[in-house]
């Protein structure tokens, strides 16, 4: 990688599914990043959708599942892979910053091209990761109980994340 700019190397670390060594205009505040992971954690009551469309608005839920009235997904906050997400998305939010700051610092064209190349890059890691998940516990689960539709809704969501 000799004779890449600091940002051209990070692009291709992230690429690469490593963290970049490099990438001093993108920081992210990691206190900043446990007291967001923290309050979304300490959420632990769940609504119905049904009752916020009805006059029950506020009601919570008592199970797993409210109702079919829409598809939703109710993630276990403390699971390792919802950490991960989230994560992930606080890291991508920080870039999203950095690249903000780097326009009104007027930075250098290219280098903020990079930045956004490497925020896309990061947002189909994580686009990757969601859909896999998606695809071993919700998609299982759905064809488990007879809802065969799922994969039809699978393939179309598929075909948007590929254009």
């Amino acid at each position: 990688m000799a004779g890449l700019s600091p940002a051209a190397v990070g692009m291709t670390e992230l690429q690469e599914g490593r963290r970049p060594a490099v990438l001093p205009q993108i920081s992210v505040n990691e206190e900043g990043l446990r007291m967001a992971e923290e309050e979304m954690m300490a959420k632990e009551e769940k609504f119905c959708c049904a009752a916020t469309a009805n006059s029950d608005a506020g009601k919570t839920m008592s199970g797993s599942s409210c109702c079919d009235c829409a598809k939703h997904k109710h993630r276990d906050v403390n699971s390792k892979e919802y950490k991960s997400m989230i994560r992930r998305l606080k890291l991508i939010e920080g870039q999203v910053r950095g690249i903000e700051k780097m326009v009104e610092e007027d930075r250098y064209c290219i280098d903020i091209l990079i930045q956004v190349s490497a925020i896309q890059s990061a947002l189909n890691a994580f686009n990757k990761e969601l859909l896999a998940q998606h695809i071993h516990g919700c998609v299982v689960d759905d064809i488990r109980h007879g809802k065969d539709e799922v994969v039809d809704e699978l393939v179309a969501a598929v075909q948007k994340l590929m254009k």
